[in-house]
């Protein structure tokens, strides 16, 4: 990389100006903190764009996508299954390879955008008085600038869209709301306490109990349905982006007032990703024959591990593929998001999803450095005890790939990547112990919300 020094030193005067805000709690407009991560954003992105050092993959796989689009051909194939997602990042690529723009800018301008767009998102993430304070601090965030302007990876668009619908399905009112399954419960255990089992039952499953109103619509629920469905369109966008949002759609669901608001975001969430498969043939080129084998280029990820965590020091901090240690990291992937969603079952959905996305990061058998942004947003807007810890080892990690190890040959590369990837392990605890431990059940004061009559639980932060 030959912009190390001017990207290395953006980066910590970005860190040290946030650790600022903090200690002075700065909380400025929400304007002044979208103008900073602008201005930010603008540079690194023009000095990487003119750069002579560009990522493999943003050279060899996001082009070619981008390329075979504007080719009219499918990104997916066309571009030998160096593209395995949804093509919807594609056609966007190839309409700006279309109006003239150099690739160095266009592949770059998606992401960036979208991570502009992310600050006053995680400021409606975070709610309350220091919400601004939390918008300077993400426009600042050292790994959403490495891979927004430096890498051009996609994690910001899928964020972008996975950001939008949690704001979305929280709905106005109260900046922190636990899901209706706390008020649910409360009401279940009421009544099995006064009346017993049977009696508890029947006020759920009975003539005008909880599941009943609930799968019935009125007035205000046709409102929280259109709510949901956009809440769902949004999520289903993030889907297309990456397939890695998945683990966003039950915190979103969560935020949801009721049973069959969550039934609609859930349902357009699947349908949109749909949509784009199906309509292939009209927007690519794709034959219908072809269909099956774009699902399966899709769904084929190598088991590559090696590159983060407790899988490098089986394979020598060199890449390998070993099926045996991908299929036990993702089995342990499962039973430890299991876990969290049950330990975290009565918290606020947006500590849920944080657990969920940390939990991940902790024993996962693969990594790019890119997904460490996966959490940034959550836990910016909504910081634990050992946030700045994990946030700024996270970044500090990914930085001495992205920017160091870099400015070497390709042989001395390998030699240092067997120690960086090695190295990661020690973020493991870091990672553990910034998840909400302390916010398992949300606490608050229930109101009456006056529009609706509907009760409305607030979780402090």
């Amino acid at each position: 990389m030959d912009y190390a020094f001017l990207t290395g030193t953006v980066l910590v005067a970005g860190v040290v100006f946030a650790i600022v805000a903090q200690w002075r709690d700065w909380r400025p407009p929400i304007i002044v903190a979208v103008v900073v991560g602008v201005a930010v954003r603008a540079l690194l992105l023009f000095t990487a764009a003119n750069g002579k050092w560009q990522p493999v993959d943003f050279v060899e796989s996001f082009k070619p996508a981008g390329e075979a689009v504007l080719n009219g051909k499918d990104p997916v194939l066309a571009s030998e299954g160096g593209w395995h997602f949804l093509p919807t990042i594609p056609y966007v690529y190839g309409i700006l390879l279309w109006f003239g723009i150099p690739w160095e800018y266009a592949g770059r301008l998606v992401t960036v955008v979208a991570d502009i767009v992310l600050i006053p998102l995680v400021a409606k993430l975070a709610g309350g008085p220091k919400a601004s304070l939390r918008a300077l601090q993400y426009a600042l965030n050292p790994l959403a600038l490495l891979v927004a302007c430096i890498h051009g990876q996609v994690e910001p668009v899928a964020l972008v869209f996975g950001v939008a619908a949690f704001v979305v399905a929280r709905g106005p009112g109260s900046p922190e709301r636990a899901g209706i399954s706390t008020q649910v419960v409360a009401r279940v255990r009421r009544g099995v306490t006064a009346y017993g089992w049977r009696t508890a039952a029947y006020r759920v499953l009975g003539p005008g109990g909880l599941l009943r109103r609930a799968l019935t619509a009125g007035p205000t629920d046709r409102a929280d349905l259109k709510r949901a469905a956009l809440a769902g369109l949004l999520m289903g966008l993030a889907l297309c982006a990456k397939s890695w949002p998945i683990w966003l759609v039950p915190g979103m669901l969560l935020l949801l007032p009721h049973l069959r608001a969550r039934v609609a975001a859930l349902f357009v969430t699947g349908l949109v990703p749909l949509f784009f498969l199906v309509t292939l043939p009209v927007f690519a080129g794709t034959s219908l024959q072809q269909i099956p084998e774009v699902i399966k280029t899709i769904q084929d990820i190598r088991p590559i591990v090696g590159e983060w965590g407790w899988t490098p020091w089986y394979t020598n901090g060199e890449w390998a593929l070993r099926p045996d240690l991908a299929k036990f990291g993702t089995n342990l992937i499962y039973a430890c998001v299991i876990g969290v969603i049950f330990l975290w079952r009565r918290a606020d959905p947006i500590d849920m999803t944080t657990a969920i996305l940390l939990i991940f990061m902790v024993v996962t058998p693969r990594l790019g450095a890119q997904y460490l942004l996966w959490f940034m947003p959550f836990l910016i807007a909504r910081p634990t005890r050992f946030a700045w810890p994990a946030i700024l080892g996270a970044s500090a990690w990914a930085a001495y790939g992205y920017v160091y190890m870099t400015q070497f040959d390709v042989n001395t590369w390998w030699a240092m990547h067997s120690d960086w990837s090695r190295a990661s392990i020690v973020l493991l605890p870091v990672l553990l112990v910034a998840m909400p431990w302390g916010r398992r059940v949300a606490t608050g004061v229930t109101a009456p919300a006056v529009s609706t009559g509907k009760a409305r639980v607030t979780s402090a932060v």
